[in-house]
């Protein structure tokens, strides 16, 4: 009787452990079945991705497409933003799904940071341009 208490409680125990292994490797399917997990094409997609967000922008500026600074500046920032989407996508396989929520934290995380980054950048950038003192050529000649 007492071997057979052992072989139950040893069978108890291992399928308490197969539960959690398969729980286990659950979380990892869930995490699998969100996003592009390490598979070829879903890098190569990706490549093909960042390569078209970069040669867009390049081709708005050299060729001079749109005629207003401006618009060109926010399309080029626009399809930027859109290309920091397809790396977390597909290069670091973000999702909502992903590691318990912390990916989303991470990704409000990231764009707080960028927008706070890319408005300093463009304020301080403005102020300075509007509060430069005028130099002319004659002033130059002056100066030591």
């Amino acid at each position: 009787m007492s071997s057979h208490a052992t072989a139950h409680q040893h069978g108890h125990d291992h399928g308490h452990g197969g539960h959690d292994h398969g729980h286990g490797g659950h979380g990892h399917d869930d995490h699998h079945d969100g996003g592009y997990h390490g598979t070829y094409g879903g890098y190569l997609t990706g490549f093909i991705l960042s390569v078209i967000l970069t040669a867009i922008p390049f081709w708005l500026v050299m060729g001079d497409v749109i005629a207003d600074p401006r618009v060109t500046a926010m399309a080029v920032m626009g399809l930027g933003a859109v290309q920091v989407i397809v790396h977390m996508v597909y290069f670091l396989h973000m999702n909502s799904r992903s590691e318990g929520g912390w990916t989303m934290l991470a990704l409000i995380f990231t764009i707080v940071l960028v927008v706070i980054t890319l408005s300093g950048s463009l304020w301080v950038m403005y102020h300075l341009n509007n509060n430069m003192m005028p130099m002319s050529v004659h002033d130059m000649k002056n100066m030591p």
